[in-house]
């Protein structure tokens, strides 16, 4: 399914960047003409159309309103929208608060977003972000698994006026307004002077957030994004401009954080021991959506054995691993999906995500023992060396497997292409970060077949598929929170997964930033304030 696929492949690369940092090279001292602005260190942009974009979320949502925020408890806030309704989950009401506009000053009409969903959704445009539709009634006939498109639209979009369409959902799914977030940026609008060129709209996109373009982004150049006086969100910038400057070194970036010639960073892995001491009250960590794991390539017989995952899992000192690699910021996991998401089951995996070694050795020894060399795989060149080393390390000695290495691939797409063609040879590195707060993300993304890292799991169930579609109708967020763990309860059963750790989203800044308010572990960029 080549959409899919796509959207896969780049989703996961975009995860990836996520985890790590920024990146790119330095430049000028943060504010030096004494205005109102700062430095975001960051990586380089791959698109700033939000139908496009994968790695550029801070930008593009400093630029772009969403229809809904989900806040720091998790709780539903409307942005451009007036109202997100529906009577029996699968026909929704969208409802749009009247009087936005563009920044080139055309109204941001119900008509808008429609035009913007379908042009994303349109196989022939090739947009990463289009598999954030793929509920929408009409999804499959813009993107068939064989042969050429059927439909030019969504057919389950409508229009009903200049503030209200309708979308219609192939299956009830309660969670859709969550899919609204900011996060899911596929279902940002887009002006019509969009489709002029969309080339130049991807270096200079028109929207309607907060902050608008001052320049075209040009590649490995930092660009700078002003404060837009004529927008008509609650939640307009504090700060007047910020430049987005991109770094090929994060290290470099935490440096130039530290001297105060930049002033964002995300906390790169290599420097989180040393963060604290370096920036101690300017070291922001956030609960996030983000669940880190171990795979396993379940097509090897020596991993088949539910017994033997589980022993890997019970001989990992997550707590010793925590406060050596990641200086304790952060949380050892319990279950399948982030403590910090709504309902997540905590302490659901109960005695196989804790540290064990005698009770991890007799497993294993029930499942036959081990033959063979362990191989840790995960991906080279992206800090990650001291981390799987330690699980290497931690396997070797606590569970009595003599020959327990830890294997780096050559880069990321090295790495993944493994994945893809179930080459890879051992327990390997996973992350999901949600791109809206709910169990269903991660649960769908990690556990289906048509999940946006199937590959990254290679585990699917009828049964949990089943699970899930039941947990998507609940009726009551309550009824939702208990169906939810029924399917994380069914996955247990499996282990097809080693849960580590429920990330937190940690970043530096410089002594200039006074405030740094969160939603979903990253920061509200126009919510940040100057001493």
């Amino acid at each position: 399914m080549r959409a899919t696929r796509t959207t896969l492949t780049v989703t996961a690369v975009a995860l990836l960047a996520v985890v790590l940092g920024g990146c790119a090279a330095g430049g000028d001292a943060a504010g030096d003409d004494g205005g109102s602005s700062f430095v975001y260190a960051t990586g380089e942009p791959d698109h700033l159309t939000p139908g496009r974009q994968t790695v550029a979320f801070t930008q593009v949502q400093s630029l772009f309103a969403p229809l809904v925020s989900v806040d720091a408890d998790n709780e539903i806030t409307y942005v451009q929208a007036e109202s997100v309704e529906s009577d029996d989950n699968v026909t929704w009401t969208v409802s749009l608060r009247d009087g936005w506009t563009f920044q080139d000053d055309s109204p941001v009409t119900a008509q808008s977003y429609v035009d913007a969903w379908n042009y994303t959704a349109t196989a022939a445009n090739a947009f990463e972000n289009s598999g954030q539709l793929a509920a929408v009634v009409g999804y499959d006939e813009l993107n068939p698994v064989e042969g050429e498109p059927t439909a030019t639209e969504l057919s389950g979009l409508a229009v009903v006026d200049d503030t209200t369409f309708t979308v219609q959902l192939s299956h009830a799914d309660s969670q859709f307004p969550l899919q609204l977030s900011q996060g899911q940026t596929a279902f940002y609008p887009m002006p019509e002077s969009a489709y002029d060129d969309m080339d130049a709209y991807d270096r200079q996109p028109v929207g309607n957030g907060p902050y608008e373009m001052t320049e075209p982004w040009v590649d490995d150049a930092e660009f700078t994004v002003a404060r837009w006086d004529d927008y008509q969100g609650d939640d307009a910038a504090e700060v007047e401009r910020i430049t987005y400057r991109s770094y090929s070194d994060q290290n470099t970036a935490y440096t130039d954080v530290l001297a105060g010639n930049a002033d964002v960073l995300f906390l790169p892995a290599s420097k989180m021991t040393s963060a604290e001491a370096d920036f101690g009250d300017r070291l922001w960590s956030f609960d996030a959506p983000g669940i880190d794991y171990l795979g396993f390539p379940l097509t090897d017989e020596r991993y088949s054995d539910v017994r033997v995952r589980q022993a890997i899992s019970m001989s990992i000192d997550r707590d010793a691993v925590n406060e050596a690699v990641y200086g304790g910021l952060y949380e050892p996991a319990t279950a399948f999906t982030p403590s910090a998401m709504e309902g997540t089951p905590e302490g659901l995996c109960g005695e196989f995500c804790e540290f064990d070694p005698d009770a991890a050795q007799e497993l294993l020894a029930e499942a036959g023992g081990f033959d063979g060399t362990m191989e840790i795989v995960y991906p080279g060149g992206s800090g990650l060396d001291s981390l799987f080393e330690a699980y290497a390390n931690q396997i070797r000695q606590n569970l009595g497997v003599d020959d327990v290495v830890a294997k780096p691939s050559t880069d990321w797409a090295e790495y993944y292409q493994g994945l893809v063609d179930r080459t890879t040879a051992g327990p390997h590195f996973g992350h999901w970060g949600a791109l809206y707060v709910s169990q269903q993300n991660t649960l769908r993304s990690l556990f289906t077949e048509a999940g946006g890292c199937y590959d990254c799991t290679w585990y699917s169930s009828p049964e949990v598929d089943s699970l899930l579609d039941q947990a998507d109708q609940a009726a009551t967020p309550e009824e939702a929170t208990d169906a939810y763990r029924a399917v994380q309860e069914r996955v247990l059963e499996d282990f097809p997964v080693a849960p580590t750790f429920s990330d937190k989203y940690s970043y530096v800044t410089s002594e200039k930033i006074a405030t740094m308010p969160q939603s979903a572990g990253s920061p509200i960029v126009q919510g940040i304030t100057l001493k």
